[in-house]
């Protein structure tokens, strides 16, 4: 690669990379609800990605952070912090690279976190009936009236 060129991924270290990819696999092969990840290169200086997750219950969102603590410790050599075990409605993983929300169902809809760290073309990607893309209008109903002005 020359001087002044970035490379192809955003300038995500390839350490980054394997801890994202590392942390899809994991969640996929406990089969994890509605994953996605949400690309915070460039865009925040906490993480280079997110990654928001379900599980179909409080026991399999603690199994699941579990097991990403201890595969991040032993590929990675260092520790995770992890808030939200004991209840495990949600549970955050801070991975330095990379952070996991894990939640239940419900607690994932009502926090939406989804909308709120959307970025322009990421919006559309995780866009659905319930999680309208976040484009900078209000939602309104199908059949709302005009506003008329007055």
């Amino acid at each position: 690669m020359t001087a002044g060129t970035t490379p192809p991924t955003g300038g995500v270290s390839p350490e980054a990379q394997a801890l994202h990819a590392m942390v899809l696999e994991s969640l996929d092969a406990d089969q994890a609800v509605e994953t996605i990840s949400i690309p915070l290169a460039g865009k925040s200086s906490i993480a280079d990605y997110m990654v928001i997750a379900s599980g179909r219950s409080s026991r399999q969102v603690a199994s699941m952070a579990n097991k990403i603590a201890e595969k991040v410790k032993a590929e990675f050599r260092r520790s995770v912090r992890i808030e939200g075990l004991p209840a495990a409605d949600w549970v955050l993983i801070d991975a330095n690279d990379v952070i996991v929300h894990l939640f239940r169902p419900e607690v994932r809809s009502f926090y939406n976190l989804e909308r709120m760290w959307a970025f322009g073309d990421e919006a559309a990607a995780t866009a659905s009936p319930s999680n309208p893309p976040v484009d900078g209008t209000p939602p309104t109903a199908p059949d709302a009236p005009e506003a008329s002005e007055a």
